[in-house]
């Protein structure tokens, strides 16, 4: 089977991969084209174009780079025809995607979508057109299951491929000496920081995190550099600065670390299933912030907390973010502060909430299925 697979950013490249993966134990004449990245062409894909092309963060950035989208989604559409795929799966990245959805179906392809749109969020309206373009969801979180039933509308709840990605690292974890030597870091306990994977999120949010670092000289902080990210993007930030970088090795660096500074994003969520407490960070772009305040329909912007349903981890949203208050709740999440006990307990209770490992294999299993039996 031929299968086209697009996804937008570093998180929809890894889940897609091991998708890849899994579709190739499922199916062993499959094939693959995509839009995605590294790890996607890692396992056997021809890459049509990289996310770090695609990805313009917020309301006002995405205004300003309109060109470039409709470019790449008119290219897509030629390439999506061309390929001639028995699935197109689109991963996350739904302002895209469904662009593509819509194309697609217009032209009779059987259209699959893996980490569902978060239109549990906002505009939920949007439900009514995912119910006519696509022919089948599959959804990473319980509650999503549930928000679409409300629409008559089933999907596939398949479990998240979060746990996945984690149980897939190597197993024989080394020591916090051997990763501290390897990696040419101090022997200090480890503050993560975990700015993004975009460069406008990075340029926003890192040097506030930094801001804090004068307040813990006994903790060593180290930046998780983004795969699409050059080191010498960082380099500006890290200025005067006693700072590490550690590219493409965000989840070695979250296995040792005692705390972290995460912006919002699926960021939060691997973080707590490392069990790493954390302080969950967001500020965007004043017009983008107002607009985006109208539209949300949720209590919380952190995957934590949603799918718990309730404040496990602080969120520090726009004004709320500054040095007094990171500082403040980042006390308190380090061992011996108030909340460090809560934040492990609620995140074992995080995990059993979304399951087993398998989604990935779930996932490949149901769309081969399909396709097998059209």
């Amino acid at each position: 089977m031929k299968y086209y697979i697009i996804a937008g950013e570093a998180s929809g490249d890894l889940h897609a991969s091991n998708l890849i993966k899994e579709l190739k134990k499922v199916d062993s004449n499959a094939d693959f084209r995509c839009w995605g990245g590294d790890l996607m062409q890692q396992q056997g894909a021809h890459l049509v174009k990289h996310y770090r092309d695609l990805a313009f963060m917020g309301f006002t950035e995405v205004v300003a780079n309109l060109g470039t989208i409709f470019k790449n989604i008119k290219l897509c559409k030629r390439d999506v025809v061309a390929y001639k795929p028995d699935a197109l799966v689109l991963v996350d990245y739904p302002g895209f995607n469904m662009r593509i959805a819509e194309f697609a179906k217009k032209n009779g392809l059987r259209v699959f979508y893996y980490i569902s749109p978060k239109i549990w969020a906002w505009n939920q309206g949007r439900v009514h057109k995912i119910k006519k373009v696509i022919d089948r969801m599959f959804v990473i979180f319980p509650f999503e299951k549930e928000f679409y039933d409300q629409f008559n509308y089933p999907v596939d709840f398949v479990g998240n491929p979060l746990l996945d990605a984690i149980e897939g690292m190597d197993t024989s974890k080394i020591s916090f000496e051997e990763f501290t030597t390897e990696n040419k870091l101090s022997g200090k306990p480890i503050i993560a920081l975990l700015p993004g994977s975009r460069k406008q999120e990075v340029e926003k949010m890192l040097k506030m995190m930094l801001s804090v670092k004068s307040s813990y000289p006994s903790f060593q902080f180290v930046i998780a550099g983004a795969p699409s990210l050059s080191g010498e993007f960082y380099e500006s930030f890290l200025q005067g600065q006693q700072v590490s970088l550690l590219s493409n090795k965000t989840y070695s660096l979250l296995q040792h670390a005692t705390a972290a500074l995460v912006t919002s994003g699926t960021a939060t969520l691997e973080t707590a299933l490392f069990e790493v407490p954390q302080v969950v960070c967001y500020k965007a772009g004043k017009i983008s912030y107002h607009i985006a305040k109208r539209l949300i329909k949720v209590k919380y912007i952190s995957l934590v907390n949603l799918i718990m349903n309730r404040e496990v981890v602080k969120e520090l949203i726009q004004d709320e973010l500054n040095t007094a208050n990171l500082k403040q709740e980042l006390d308190a999440v380090l061992l011996g502060g108030a909340k460090y006990d809560k934040v492990k307990s609620d995140y074992l209770s995080l995990k059993k909430m979304l399951g087993g490992k398998g989604a990935s294999f779930n996932t490949a299993q149901l769309i081969f299925n399909d396709i097998s039996l059209k």
